[in-house]
């Protein structure tokens, strides 16, 4: 199924789990992703958008990162982390998903990859779209994890804010959740699958930059 420009017409929520993971993978599968090389100044990680089934609603596991963490304590990410050596994003995505909830998956559930987003913390992040299905309730490493959220779908399908940031000719993305607002580069990264995988639109995110918190 090629990416369309602007495919209003399809509408995600009408779609069967079976029909849905289908459709996905075709979608990823023809998505012109953008790579970056990380050269000798960043370095190559990957986090995992993990679809899976609860109760009949689709949607994604968001993690509130544990406070004895040396780097990004208490924030909202996706699981994830840095490549270790003989890694590919695929393989790292998922052994970081296992490593922090607990959830075991095969190389098969994984349905595509968005763009890389380069990151103000020295990180080119590649994002692992992956299927789940009906799985076990993940059980948080409490050495990584402090919190597991539920994100439905629908949840997701909502407009974010786009917003100036001081010191920076670029703007950051700020994703309505969770009673807040959910920032890039996690918010860059669920706004671009929102675009791609829910609307079939081959929105870019890799421009846009971080909070200055994220950075400073």
């Amino acid at each position: 199924m090629p990416v369309d420009e602007d495919d209003s017409g399809y509408r995600w929520r009408d779609e069967s789990p079976s029909r849905l993971r289908h459709t996905v993978a075709e979608v990823l599968g023809s998505f012109p992703r953008r790579s970056v090389d990380p050269g000798d100044d960043r370095k190559p990680a990957a986090v995992l958008i993990a679809m899976a089934d609860r109760d009949g609603e689709q949607g994604i596991w968001l993690t509130e990162r544990s406070s004895g963490l040396r780097a990004h304590a208490g924030q909202f990410a996706l699981p994830g982390g840095r490549l270790d050596p003989g890694e590919d994003p695929e393989t790292a995505a998922l052994r970081e998903l296992h490593e922090e909830l607990g959830i075991a998956l095969p190389r098969s559930a994984v349905l595509g990859l968005l763009d890389d987003y380069p990151t103000r913390s020295g990180y080119v992040m590649t994002p692992v779209v992956a299927w789940v299905g009906d799985a076990a309730e993940p059980v948080p490493n409490p050495a990584e994890v402090a919190a597991v959220h539920w994100i439905p779908l629908s949840d997701l399908d909502v407009e974010p804010r786009f917003a100036p940031v001081p010191g920076s000719d670029r703007v950051t993305i700020q994703v309505p959740l969770l009673g807040g607002h959910l920032h890039s580069p996690t918010g860059a990264i669920l706004y671009q699958f929102r675009e791609v995988v829910l609307h079939h639109r081959p929105t870019r995110v890799d421009h846009t930059d971080q909070p200055r918190f994220a950075w400073e």
